[in-house]
């Protein structure tokens, strides 16, 4: 299974805000650091504001924010509401699999896909910026990109 480059960056994104704590910071600082465009870092940080995972504060001293909600939630449940409902693969798509009356590997792929999900159910998001992640994490606070520190 291969998460949407969406809810890659989602996860790296709070993974990003969890190690600031209650300090704000923009979407822009977000993207530069993560080294994505800024337009799908924005894209992103509103599902996770309509989650409400993240909160967005204006003007000055604003940005984004990890909600307690987001620092807690589980990392399964997340990328099952990222990623969507649907099947490893699309056997009812355009052009229907012939097999797909009888086939055992759509069910096999189900609970493949399941188990997947198990596994990162008891994550939190605090539990991804235990070390050493988080120090890692933080070695990007404040670095501008294409500098190495």
């Amino acid at each position: 299974m291969r998460l949407t480059k969406s809810t890659d960056l989602a996860l790296r994104a709070i993974m990003r805000l969890a190690v600031t704590g209650d300090e704000p910071c923009t979407a822009r600082r977000v993207a530069e650091e993560m080294q994505v465009p800024y337009s799908h870092l924005a894209k992103v940080a509103a599902r996770l504001q309509h989650l409400g995972l993240i909160e967005s504060r204006r003007g000055r001293g604003g940005g984004l924010a990890l909600t307690e909600t987001g620092r807690t939630a589980s990392i399964g449940q997340l990328v099952r509401e990222l990623e969507g409902v649907g099947d490893v693969v699309d056997c009812e798509g355009d052009t229907p699999c012939p097999l797909r009356q009888g086939c055992r590997l759509r069910m096999a792929l189900r609970r493949a896909q399941e188990a997947f999900y198990a596994t990162l159910d008891p994550l939190t998001v605090n539990d991804l910026v235990a070390s050493p992640t988080g120090p890692v994490l933080l070695g990007l606070v404040g670095r501008r990109p294409g500098l190495s520190a």
